[in-house]
């Protein structure tokens, strides 16, 4: 999509949507537009209701065609910046990225540049046409691995629709404080925690219902590798639960709590785990349905330099505390 070009959006409104008001069944079927947006063209006589222009206001029946003649003017708030993208995957509808641990995805206050979204304007420059240069799921700063972006409207709305279907396959590997005994589900809403604003928590009143599914990979004396599977994509989730069941992630700064060293601890490993200054969490696996052909795709990227090694460091510690038995 260049720039002033009009692109033609569609959708069927649902059956079960019957009753709503136009802006309010138009906010859930294009959530990458804000409701401020989808009002103007509304007004702007953009919005096609089965051919007719309708109100903010009026109610749908349900089963009618949505046609929006989309004219985007490009964001210009960000400036394209000369950094390295690790492009996994790339075509005309998306680009798959495995994002390194440091690397913030979306400026923000005190990210205002060097993030993964001014790596992309400079990638394509067209990426300033879609809202939020297509990024339609976000990992932490400190968390490493896959993530996609659209390249158009279209691979937009269909990326987002199968982030609320959760038909999006997204597995990470972590390193946990503490040894499990099996793997299981936590199934636990999250919201703001109620003192420390910043950070979530899992939550009894307000919060968003949050699933995620975990197994066992390999036991250390002190420590366990886990395969996680996220049913939802709530912020910090994977890293929430895990603190709630009393195994944290190794090396989290805001919910990791005290250090743990297995006893006996080699000192390899010691100064490894005290040097481990993020979230031992990568992204490893992401599945999706392309866009435009239909067809299931998946990658996947092995853990990264710094948790391999951690690993590398907790098998010796195994192999040693083993031979003294």
């Amino acid at each position: 999509m260049t720039e002033n070009t009009p692109e033609l959006l569609s959708a069927t409104i649902p059956e079960e949507m019957g009753g709503m008001r136009l802006d309010q069944a138009l906010a859930s079927l294009f959530s990458q537009y804000s409701r401020a947006r989808l009002q103007q063209w509304i007004k702007g006589g953009q919005v096609q209701v089965n051919g007719q222009s309708l109100r903010s206001k009026d109610k749908l029946n349900g089963g009618e065609l949505i046609e929006i003649e989309v004219l985007l003017e490009p964001d210009t708030r960000f400036l394209p910046q000369d950094l390295p993208l690790d492009i996994v995957y790339e075509d005309e509808q998306i680009l798959v990225i495995n994002k390194p641990a440091g690397l913030v995805v979306h400026p923000a206050a005190g990210n205002p540049e060097g993030t993964m979204l001014n790596a992309l304007l400079h990638h394509d420059a067209d990426l300033a046409n879609i809202p939020r240069a297509g990024i339609v799921h976000r990992l932490d700063k400190d968390t490493s691995g896959l993530l996609v972006v659209a390249r158009t409207l279209e691979a937009q709305k269909s990326l987002v629709e199968q982030l609320q279907a959760r038909s999006f396959k997204r597995e990470y590997q972590t390193i946990v404080q503490g040894v499990m005994t099996a793997g299981g589900t936590v199934e636990a809403a999250i919201g703001r925690h109620p003192v420390h604003r910043k950070r979530m928590a899992v939550v009894r009143n307000g919060g968003k219902d949050a699933v995620t599914h975990y197994r066992v990979l390999e036991k250390f004396p002190a420590h366990t590798y886990v395969s996680v599977r996220l049913e939802t994509g709530r912020t910090h989730q994977i890293r929430v639960h895990m603190a709630h069941i009393n195994y944290p992630i190794v090396g989290d700064p805001v919910y990791g709590g005290r250090l743990r060293q297995p006893k006996d601890c080699t000192d390899e490993l010691r100064e490894t785990l005290q040097h481990f200054r993020r979230q031992a969490l990568h992204a490893w696996r992401l599945g999706l349905v392309h866009p435009a052909s239909g067809e299931s795709m998946e990658w996947q990227q092995d853990v990264p330099e710094d948790m391999q090694r951690l690993l590398e460091r907790l098998r010796e510690n195994s192999r040693q505390q083993e031979l003294k038995q």
